[in-house]
C-alpha cells in the first residue's frame, strides 16, 4: 500500500489556505489539521488569563498547564481548551490579530510544532499555516504556497466578516493584513517564507473551486508517481 502523503499549504493571512486545505482534504479523504486554530486557542487563553505577550515566564507556565486538543471528524477540526469547545470563540477578529504575535513566541511555537508533528507523522494529513513546509514538516511530500495581492486578501476578509454580521471598515482590515504580513515575515523563529521546493499559486484571479482543482491535479500526479 502506498504511503499517504503529508501536504503542506502555506501562505499569508487571508490567502485561502484553510478553505482550500479543508476542501482538498475532503476530496482525498485526508485529515485536515488547522494549525492556525491551535495558535488562536493559545491567544484566547492569554486573553482570558490576562497574560501579556511580553510576560515570557507567565506564558511558559501557562503552556505547561494548557490543555489544548484538536478533534477531527472527517475533514473538520474542533478545538478544545480543556472540556470547552472554542472552535467559534477563536474566530473573533481580535483573537486572529493576537494569534500572529502569539505564534512568534518561541515557547508557544515549539509546543505547537511538537503537537502537530505527532498528530500528522503517519501521513494522510493536510496542514496549513505560515511555516509548515519550511519548519514544521520540511520533508513534506508536497508543498504549496498560496498568495494573492494584499488588497484582494483584505477584501476577502472584509466579506467574510460581513457575512458573519461583523461590520468593520475595509481600510482597517487592509491595515491589519499589512501588519500581519510584516509580523509573520519578520519574526525571528520560522518566519513566513516560500520553501525552495514549494509550488507557488497566485490565486488572485482564481475561485476556490479552481484553486482546489488545480492543487488536486498536482496531488494525484504525485500519488501516481509513488
Amino acid at each position: 500500500m502506498k504511503k499517504r502523503l503529508i501536504i503542506a499549504i502555506d501562505g499569508p493571512a487571508a490567502s485561502g489556505k484553510s478553505t482550500t486545505a479543508r476542501l482538498l482534504a475532503r476530496k482525498l479523504s485526508y485529515v485536515y489539521l488547522d494549525t492556525g486554530a491551535m495558535y488562536r486557542a493559545c491567544a484566547l487563553q492569554l486573553v482570558r488569563t490576562g497574560i501579556s505577550l511580553d510576560n515570557a515566564p507567565a506564558i511558559e507556565a501557562m503552556l505547561k498547564d494548557l490543555d489544548i486538543r484538536v478533534e477531527t471528524s472527517g475533514t473538520e477540526n474542533r478545538i478544545f481548551l480543556g472540556a470547552e469547545d472554542v472552535s467559534q470563540a477563536i474566530r473573533a477578529n481580535e483573537i486572529s490579530q493576537l494569534a500572529s504575535g502569539v505564534s512568534a513566541l518561541p515557547a508557544v511555537r515549539h509546543r505547537m510544532v511538537e503537537l502537530q508533528r505527532a498528530m500528522a507523522a503517519g501521513g494522510g494529513y493536510i496542514l496549513d499555516g505560515r511555516d509548515i513546509g519550511t519548519y514544521v514538516f520540511p520533508d513534506a511530500d508536497l508543498k504549496f504556497f498560496l498568495t494573492a495581492a494584499p488588497e484582494i486578501r483584505a477584501r476577502r476578509r472584509w466579506l467574510e466578516l460581513k457575512n458573519k454580521g461583523q461590520e468593520k471598515a475595509f481600510e482597517h482590515i487592509f491595515a491589519e493584513i499589512q501588519e500581519r504580513d510584516h509580523n509573520d515575515s519578520n519574526r525571528s523563529l520560522a518566519p513566513l517564507a516560500v520553501a525552495e521546493d514549494a509550488i507557488v499559486v497566485d490565486n488572485s484571479k482564481l475561485s476556490i473551486d479552481q484553486q482546489v482543482e488545480s492543487l488536486l491535479a498536482l496531488v494525484l500526479k504525485k500519488l501516481e508517481e509513488r
